[in-house]
């Protein structure tokens, strides 16, 4: 079975897709929520994260040529953004963890 068949990884990709769609839709709001509304949409970014982060790891793990080329197409997307060939992705995912626990934090002092 290749790794884009099996029942978990669809279901991690569908939920990831769904996060995203979620995301998007209320990313230009954001200024004019609320609090409970922002808080609501960081922590639904920070669950898109985490699960990106280990469908990543999953993709880094597995030896299929269909997960490895999925692998290097998101490499290659973040080296096009500016991403140094010399940085570990995996610290961007945790950057970008300390970023949105920033955010909680400054919504949470407004």
């Amino acid at each position: 079975m290749s790794f884009f068949e099996s029942d978990v990884v669809r279901s991690e990709m569908a939920e990831i897709s769904d996060l995203q769609e979620q995301v998007y839709q209320s990313v230009f709001k954001f200024p004019s929520m609320n609090k409970e509304d922002k808080l609501h949409h960081v922590n639904l970014l920070q669950r898109l994260l985490e699960k990106q982060n280990v469908l990543y790891t999953r993709l880094s793990l597995s030896d299929d040529p269909e997960a490895q080329e999925m692998k290097s197409r998101i490499l290659d997307s973040a080296r096009m953004m500016g991403l140094p060939s010399h940085i570990d992705i995996s610290i961007i995912f945790n950057d970008m963890n300390k970023m949105i626990n920033a955010m909680k934090e400054q919504i949470d002092k407004s």
